[in-house]
């Protein structure tokens, strides 16, 4: 079969999503083409004439990317099968199929994918006249095939003490074992988590880091979730690359848990971790279910401090339940713990995004309109109108040149109507050079670079 591999954006990364289903179509024989839209043209000659065109919809910006080059694909290849995998699939299963998409796949893609463009049947029904599939069965990987996607230094890269460094992605698990209402991971996996082979891992970083990676981010929603299979990750990760660097995405309440594991993330080359920290007011976390207090957050702050390690917390500031105090309170905290370099501007003007099937639905008290389906999200206005309107200022002054600390300057000034005190500029933290968050509106938001 001759198949075409799209993935319109994944967070600035060489896909993943696009690499390991290639290893495993292409183990059977299957003439396959990727094609990442972030970084090169829409392959219209191979989609002419493929007989499989499958999307990869990880996130909220990737489906509202590839709503149009669905419909071209289509336009193109009248017989083609049309597939979709990944997160926003299986949730934007009807709006899919009205684009023409023949079979949506949720979960555990790779095996599914195969079996579908094989001719095995699996499990799945059909759905708004779309084939739709969720599976969660435990994978043996293959290492990701990465043959024919652009350069890793055509990607985001990393910065660190005035050294820009190639930076590769893998990842070692799938899934979460936790239940965040706005995750857009726990309407599909519900806690389901699954992990990715050691070897597979370690082989994957060693493609790329033979390829000139030089720092590598391990993308799994929650690096601890299993934390017998992290640290012997990077444990044998740093052995065979001591000068490779790495980061890593925590829960709050798994950096105090595993407290003991931040001595092996330093030792073994850990840049900076990134956790979604998303509020400070202890109300809003538990409408969230994020696990975690406003005191538990700066015991962490400390904590990792202690060790050697950079935090970078990420939020979600904007929300029906936050009042403008509230704002206020998270830009003094953040100043005031010297915090100003670790925040990327845009976390300081997100909005919640409630997509379909999100468990914020069954909140009682959320007030949401009908689902916007060429927003792919239920709207909903603040109690307070200023508070719209000061999320859509600092949206677009987030988007604007500076330092980290110019900028915070400027959102500081339009929402207390002061000039910032602040001190002198830091020394810039270690960041990826494209920003990594979800859970935001609306699009264009998502495209800043550091």
């Amino acid at each position: 079969m001759r198949v075409v591999l799209i993935s319109t954006y994944d967070l600035g990364h060489q896909p993943f999503g696009l690499a390991s289903p290639a290893a495993f179509l292409r183990s059977e024989g299957h003439e396959v083409t990727t094609a990442d839209l972030s970084r090169e043209c829409f392959p219209e000659e191979a989609v002419r004439a493929a007989d499989w065109i499958a999307f990869h919809l990880p996130m909220h910006t990737a489906t509202r990317l590839a709503i149009p080059r669905i419909r071209t694909a289509r336009a193109l290849n009248l017989p083609a099968r049309i597939c979709c995998y990944g997160l926003y699939a299986a949730a934007n299963q009807e709006m899919l199929g009205s684009l023409g998409v023949t079979h949506v796949i949720g979960g555990e893609f790779e095996k599914a994918l195969a079996d579908l463009i094989g001719g095995r049947p699996g499990e799945g029904g059909v759905v708004s006249g779309v084939v739709s599939g969720m599976v969660f069965d435990r994978l043996q990987f293959h290492v990701p095939d990465r043959c024919g996607l652009p350069l890793l230094r055509e990607y985001a890269a990393v910065v660190s003490g005035g050294e820009r460094k190639v930076a590769g992605y893998t990842e070692a698990s799938r899934g979460c074992k936790h239940l965040c209402r706005h995750c857009p991971v726990v309407p599909v996996y519900e806690g389901r988590f699954r992990v990715v082979q050691r070897e597979v891992v370690l082989a994957d970083a060693r493609q790329q880091i033979e390829a000139g990676a030089q720092h590598i981010t391990f993308g799994d929603p929650d690096f601890l979730n299993g934390p017998g299979h992290a640290r012997a990750i990077v444990e044998a990760f740093h052995e065979e690359f001591p000068a490779v660097t790495y980061d890593v995405t925590i829960k709050i309440e798994h950096l105090l848990r595993h407290r003991d594991l931040l001595t092996v993330l330093k030792r073994t080359g850990c840049l900076f971790i990134t956790s979604a920290v998303e509020s400070l007011d202890d109300r809003v976390l538990e409408l969230l279910a994020k696990g975690h207090t406003r005191a538990d957050f700066l015991e962490a702050i400390e904590l990792t401090r202690a060790h050697g390690l950079t935090l970078s917390p990420t939020f979600l500031p904007f929300t029906p339940w936050t009042s403008r105090e509230d704002y206020l309170d998270l830009l003094r905290t953040i100043r005031d713990l010297g915090l100003v370099e670790n925040v990327a501007p845009i976390q300081l003007a997100i909005r919640l995004l409630i997509p379909a099937g999100s468990k914020l639905l069954e909140l009682p008290d959320l007030v949401a309109g009908p689902f916007d389906a060429a927003a792919l999200s239920y709207r909903w206005d603040h109690p307070d109108p200023e508070m719209d309107t000061l999320c859509a200022d600092l949206q677009k002054i987030a988007g604007g040149c500076g330092s980290r600390t110019e900028i915070f300057g400027r959102i500081w000034e339009r929402a207390f109507g002061v000039k910032a005190e602040l001190a002198n500029e830091s020394p810039a933290i270690p960041r990826m050079t494209e920003n990594w968050y979800c859970c935001a509106e609306p699009l264009e938001t998502q495209f800043v670079p550091v």
